[in-house]
């Protein structure tokens, strides 16, 4: 079991920040990177032409080992999750008659580019809904998705768990589901890919997007994208000049070239080759390898195991461990109880928690403790008892 990692960063004393799930903190190791790439840029004479490489390749390589992709040209530099998703939708034909498979409230990231296609094609957009009772929710949610994919079925687009309250999606019978009917899985995994093991060998999606800011432990306006065999000729958002073959040599940029770089590396942003985001991406994504998915879902199943016990005796309901991440999972009031007023109670004792939805969205990481956990559970206590 890993220890807490609390003296890895710099977090208030007096705060109890369970929501990762809206920004993570960066590590002191993180926050070094950073600062290191700022002095560097301060003397643009050290960059040259291979630094424009290095480092992405690298950050490449470990975001592939995270998600067990054997060949990190299958890996492309973004720079939001909505750009991720937006290539995806640009290269995956859709035509009437056709439906694209989400599920309900999910992130809006994820749903506006489907919604767009849709109503370019006269597709469906076919939104699931999950069951109202929270008992056996994520088994009875993932039935319903599966029901839903049929010969018509283009696309599914999904996270790996919901951003809301950490329902854990079958993603392994969902994508063979899938494959049988010939639709793409799509897969926004920015609320999972770093505290669960997510192995796209096993899983088999068409696309894997990711922003750093979250799980990853990295900064704001980076992230990464696996894509698979279906995009390998499909057309980029931008005409990078990094993104074209042969652009390693500088001297011959002139001599222009129509063919991309190989595997996803035509999708990458523009200015991918950021030198202070890059190293910062780079040691949130070593961070998390030496903790391991495995790691951290079980410190954080370890913390949390009682707290869920208490909490359904006060009349919360929570799904169980069998059916959500152990670093995300929601908590619905029991009747009585207002989420505003329950909101207020928690910022008074400073607790830090989402509101999403209709749960509490609490999304603990290894830098939490028990003291953290008893606050959030003395401030639901103290919500209950003044309903």
């Amino acid at each position: 079991m890993l220890p807490c990692q609390k003296p890895l960063f710099s977090l208030p004393d007096d705060e109890h920040y369970l929501n990762c799930a809206y920004m993570s903190p960066i590590s002191k190791r993180v926050e070094a990177a950073g600062v290191q790439g700022l002095a560097r840029k301060r003397v643009p004479s050290r960059l040259s032409p291979p630094d424009f490489f290095t480092e992405t390749d690298r950050a490449r390589e470990l975001f592939a080992r995270l998600v067990n992709v054997s060949d990190p040209r299958r890996i492309a530099v973004i720079p939001a999750a909505s750009y991720g998703l937006a290539v995806a939708a640009r290269n995956l034909p859709l035509s009437t008659g056709q439906n694209v498979v989400i599920a309900h409230e999910q992130f809006p990231a994820n749903v506006y580019p489907w919604r767009k296609q849709c109503a370019a094609t006269g597709a469906e957009l076919r939104v699931v809904r999950p069951p109202e009772a929270v008992e056996r929710r994520g088994r009875l949610f993932n039935e319903r998705l599966l029901e839903a994919i049929d010969a018509r079925t283009a696309m599914v687009a999904l996270g790996h768990v919901h951003w809301t309250d950490g329902t854990r999606f079958d993603l392994e019978a969902i994508g063979a589901r899938a494959r049988e009917v010939g639709a793409a899985l799509i897969v926004d995994a920015t609320q999972s890919v770093g505290a669960m093991p997510f192995d796209v060998e096993r899983l088999q999606p068409d696309a894997l997007i990711c922003a750093a800011y979250k799980w990853l432990m990295g900064p704001y306006s980076i992230g990464f994208a696996y894509y698979g065999p279906r995009f390998d000729t499909g057309d980029p958002l931008e005409e990078t000049w990094i993104g074209r073959l042969g652009s390693e040599n500088f001297k011959e940029l002139v001599s222009y070239q129509d063919e991309y770089q190989p595997g996803a590396l035509r999708y990458d942003v523009g200015e991918r080759s950021n030198f202070v985001l890059m190293p910062m991406a780079i040691a949130g994504l070593e961070q998390v390898l030496e903790w391991t998915p495995e790691g951290i879902q079980a410190y954080c199943a370890a913390l949390t195991g009682d707290l869920v016990d208490q909490v359904r005796a006060l009349g919360f309901a929570v799904e169980g461990l069998d059916g959500r991440g152990a670093h995300l999972f929601g908590l619905r009031t029991p009747p009585g109880v207002d989420l505003q007023a329950l909101a207020s109670t928690l910022a008074a004792r400073r607790v830090l928690v989402s509101l999403r939805g209709s749960a509490v969205r609490v999304a603990p990481h290894v830098y939490n403790d028990a003291r953290d956990i008893e606050a959030l559970h003395d401030a639901l206590v103290e919500a209950v008892r003044s309903r």
